[in-house]
C-alpha cells in the first residue's frame, strides 16, 4: 500500500484519497508521508544548489 501526504489538510492518506493536486506521494510508509513537508523542502534546497552549481 502506498501513502500520500495531503498538503491542504496536513493529513496522511492510505492510498490516494484526495485530488492529485492536493497531495504529495506516493511514499512507502506512513512515517515517510508524515515527513513529506521536510523532505520536499530538503529536496528543493538540493535542486536549487545543483542549479547554482550548473550556471
Amino acid at each position: 500500500m502506498a501513502w500520500w501526504y495531503n498538503h491542504k489538510t496536513g493529513e496522511v492518506e492510505e492510498g490516494p484519497q484526495s485530488l492529485g493536486g492536493d497531495r504529495y506521494g506516493p511514499f512507502a510508509s506512513r512515517e515517510e508521508a508524515e515527513r513529506a513537508p521536510e523532505t520536499l523542502l530538503r529536496r528543493a534546497a538540493e535542486w536549487e544548489a545543483d542549479e547554482r552549481e550548473e550556471s
